[in-house]
């Protein structure tokens, strides 16, 4: 578990470079032994969640980010698996609405935060605002924001805000009780393609395909370094990135699982604890229901 969360994990003190990061690095783990040692780490993350609702005290934020292809929906729908609903919110940010451009870049995101004792699950997040629209900043334009009228204004000093912003947010949030873990599934050029041409091949899966999936993939330099820059830039000791091998979709849910299960570890979760005059109503509620 120690190597993986320090291996993965880009802080404060980390000056990140993709290159640095394989895309399908596994630590020695191995296919056959993966089920089983996922549905382990399962088992102990749902009871931490438990603990988490229970208390009421804390909120989990995890937040998704990765190209196309990446596995963020199967990572979601396997590392999940055990929690309890009741406790559980996954978001999956799309463009934004009119409602949406009427605010600022992290209103949305902000209304999609969890409560205290939930998890919630941002399958991408704000970060597309210094991610695609770094990529794309013709985006900005149409946000209408003061002073931006044409891509001249969209300069580095205009980046450097963003990236303030979300630092600040991110701040504020582990201030008030909510505990942030940032995955980028590092997938390679090459096994996109591949699952790219296994979702062509199979027709139920067409409608998680589009031809713009292709155009975007003709700017895969421009979205790494887009992504090293945020990375770099928000990578703080309270809310720290994970840049995770997805190139085995195997290990990439063993790796969030782990994670998982540390930060949840970490935050020191307890049971609600009765004072005396609590307890004895409980005594007495116990032999009200005997004597029935």
């Amino acid at each position: 578990m120690e190597n993986i969360i320090k291996k993965f994990k880009i802080s404060s003190n980390s000056r990140f470079d993709l290159k640095d990061h394989q895309t399908d690095y596994a630590d020695g783990y191995t296919k056959e032994n993966s089920g089983k040692i996922l549905t382990d780490l399962i088992e102990k993350i749902a009871d931490l969640q438990t603990e988490l609702y229970a208390a009421n005290k804390n909120a989990l934020l995890i937040i998704f980010q990765a190209m196309d292809a990446a596995g963020k929906d199967s990572a979601i729908a396997h590392t999940m698996s055990g929690l309890n609903p009741q406790g559980c919110q996954v978001y999956s940010f799309k463009q934004p609405s009119i409602e949406d451009l009427d605010h600022d870049f992290l209103w949305r995101h902000y209304k999609a935060l969890p409560e205290r004792g939930r998890i919630g699950i941002h399958n991408r997040s704000h970060y597309e605002n210094v991610l695609v629209c770094k990529v794309h900043p013709e985006i900005v334009l149409g946000q209408r924001l003061p002073g931006i009228e044409n891509l001249k204004d969209i300069d580095n000093k205009f980046w450097e805000n963003r990236y303030e912003s979300i630092r600040n947010f991110e701040k504020h949030l582990t201030l008030n009780g909510t505990t942030i873990i940032k995955f980028f599934l590092n997938v390679s050029e090459d096994e996109q393609k591949e699952r790219f041409l296994k979702r062509i091949a199979k027709p139920e899966k067409h409608w998680k395909f589009s031809s713009a999936d292709i155009e975007e993939r003709s700017y895969w330099k421009d979205y790494m370094n887009a992504y090293t820059k945020a990375i770099n830039e928000t990578a703080t000791n309270d809310a720290p990135w994970y840049v995770i091998p997805a190139d085995k979709k195997w290990f990439t849910h063993i790796a969030i699982s782990t994670i998982m299960l540390q930060v949840l570890q970490d935050m020191k979760l307890k049971y609600p604890v009765l004072d005396k005059e609590e307890k004895d109503k409980l005594g007495e509620a116990a032999e009200l229901l005997k004597g029935e």
